[in-house]
């Protein structure tokens, strides 16, 4: 039977595969190499200045210090930012607008030419509604001959 692994031994596996994951990364990413080097030489200028005597007095009112302190911590942020896995990204759902827009009009060509009604709406609204009447002719038809007479 397989032995089990407690979840110690695990924890500390996934702590040993993040470091060698984390090593690779710094080996191979000159920008993240060169980045924590900066923070380096950095804080090291920084420790310089604060250890030249004056103490923790020179972290109120040393302003190139101050400045330094700031680079360090920026530096150490990015190269932090930089370790950490990138997010994955989530899938895009793809937009088939062309698609929805050619089956609507498939199906009101399709409702249209199915349906008088529709169709007859349609008419009225585009080019207003028919207007039906009775025609009356205003010109008198030509009266009969009469019957008794005859014709030429």
């Amino acid at each position: 039977m397989g032995r089990k692994h407690s979840s110690k031994e695990t924890s500390k596996a996934a702590w040993a595969e993040e470091g060698d994951r984390q090593l690779r990364r710094l080996l191979e990413d000159e920008q993240l190499r060169s980045t924590l080097l900066g923070a380096y030489t950095t804080a090291r200028s920084a420790y310089g200045r604060l250890s030249n005597g004056e103490g923790p007095k020179a972290l109120l009112e040393d302003r190139g210090l101050q400045q330094e302190l700031l680079q360090v911590a920026g530096a150490v942020r990015e190269a932090t930012e930089a370790l950490k896995e990138p997010e994955p990204e989530k899938p895009r759902r793809r937009r088939h607008r062309g698609r929805s827009l050619l089956l609507l009009l498939a199906a009101v060509t399709l409702a249209l030419v199915l349906s008088e009604d529709l169709r007859s709406k349609v008419l009225d609204m585009m080019f207003g509604a028919e207007e039906e009447f009775d025609y009356t002719s205003t010109t008198v038809p030509p009266t009969p001959a009469p019957a008794g007479v005859p014709g030429d």
